[in-house]
């Protein structure tokens, strides 16, 4: 096994992970939390982000390295690839650093961190409910946009993948 394959493994295993995670996001999570009331939802989302900014390294690890070994695998590729094989790892790249990282840390996490800054218990019904509004209809929206970059990423790599 050639360091480029491997590279492309835990590229595609990662950015897998990551597809994985938004999808469950997208699919569970928040469609569960949204049948809470508007002060449930914004303390149940608290607890989770808090995990994940927290106290789960992993999470961080696969976040943040399924973007770095996608960017040295292309790196590798350069010298490696040619044709579509090529084609596939550039736009993968170019999918997922933007659209699911920079995403990331543009407009999910600067949402999650505003959220972590309120005082729940401070804020009365009305200032409730214009939090969940302003968080979690925008939250979803990039999430959903995250998951089918990172699900599209994965397919890349994997055909890129299996061509080997």
């Amino acid at each position: 096994m050639t360091t480029f394959s491997v590279l492309l493994t835990i590229a595609t295993l990662g950015c897998s992970l990551v597809a994985g995670i938004t999808l469950i996001f997208a699919i569970v999570i928040m469609p569960g939390l949204q049948t809470l009331g508007d002060r449930q939802f914004l303390e149940a989302f608290k607890a989770i982000d808090r995990v994940i900014q927290h106290n789960q390294p992993l999470f961080m690890i696969v976040w943040l390295g399924s973007g770095l070994a996608l960017i040295a695998t292309t790196v590798l590729g350069f010298r490696l690839l040619e044709g579509i094989e090529l084609v596939f790892l550039i736009a993968a790249l170019l999918i997922y650093i933007p659209g699911v990282q920079i995403t990331t840390a543009v407009v999910n996490v600067p949402l999650n961190n505003r959220l972590q800054e309120q005082d729940l218990e401070q804020l009365d019904a009305d200032e409730i409910h214009h939090a969940a509004t302003d968080f979690g209809p925008r939250w979803i929206l990039w999430n959903n946009i995250r998951t089918w970059l990172a699900m599209l990423t994965s397919l890349l790599l994997l055909v890129i993948l299996l061509s080997l």
